[in-house]
């Protein structure tokens, strides 16, 4: 094989059309657009969701509920969960994480009281639910809010 021997693979390169240069290219005069209207001109056409004045869908459909932006997302973790860890260890967003029962802490962790807890651990969290807090104590642990 020679240098002027290369070729690009066979479909590999298309050649882009060219529009409005002739009658006998097939796409000359209108080029495609047609004749008249708002989506032959420069610039013409609409914006997406536009209904020809008509109300558009995204206006007609009823509007539910409420989106809180300043609200707090917590990740919740079942105290039952809590068990895969070592009698007296320390538990902390960053144990969870190491332990693969989260994946993030999004604006903190809050522990729900579903499941019975066996061994007795310290609970650093940014909340407790009443029995979370209760079933902790219960077992011989402490529990901290950060």
């Amino acid at each position: 094989m020679k240098l002027h021997e290369l070729a690009p693979a066979p479909g590999s390169k298309k050649v882009r059309t060219r529009v409005g240069r002739g009658l006998g290219s097939g796409l000359g005069k209108t080029s495609g657009k047609g004749h008249k209207g708002q989506n032959s001109r420069s610039g013409g056409g609409v914006r997406s969701g536009f209904e020809g004045g008509q109300m558009p869908l995204y206006r007609r459909l009823p509007k539910r509920g409420f989106y809180n932006k300043f609200g707090k997302e917590f990740a919740e973790v079942n105290v039952e969960t809590l068990n895969r860890f070592e009698d007296g260890a320390t538990v902390d967003p960053v144990a969870l994480i190491e332990a693969g029962i989260l994946k993030n802490v999004c604006d903190g962790v809050r522990i729900l009281g579903n499941g019975e807890l066996t061994k007795s651990l310290t609970v650093i969290a940014n909340g407790f639910t009443k029995s979370a807090e209760e079933k902790i104590k219960a077992a011989g642990g402490k529990v901290e809010v950060v």
